[in-house]
């Protein structure tokens, strides 16, 4: 997978205030919140690394992560 977020998804990286210096991601399908990161990540970088995995996973037919 590319760099690019294919529409409808969308990633959110922000810094966590504790622990200091880390970051989480959220991820977005037409503006709705369908994952969060469940674990701090050391940088901005790797926390968006994540998220792209993430949406990638959700991307698989069938792919509803078991969540409802």
């Amino acid at each position: 997978m590319t760099d690019k977020v294919p529409y409808p998804y969308a990633i959110e990286v922000s810094p966590l205030p504790k622990p200091e210096g880390h970051f989480q991601w959220a991820i977005r399908r037409s503006g709705k919140l369908i994952e969060r990161s469940d674990r701090p990540h050391r940088s901005e970088a790797k926390a968006y690394e994540s998220a792209l995995e993430a949406v990638e996973r959700a991307m698989k037919p069938g792919a509803d992560g078991g969540r409802r």
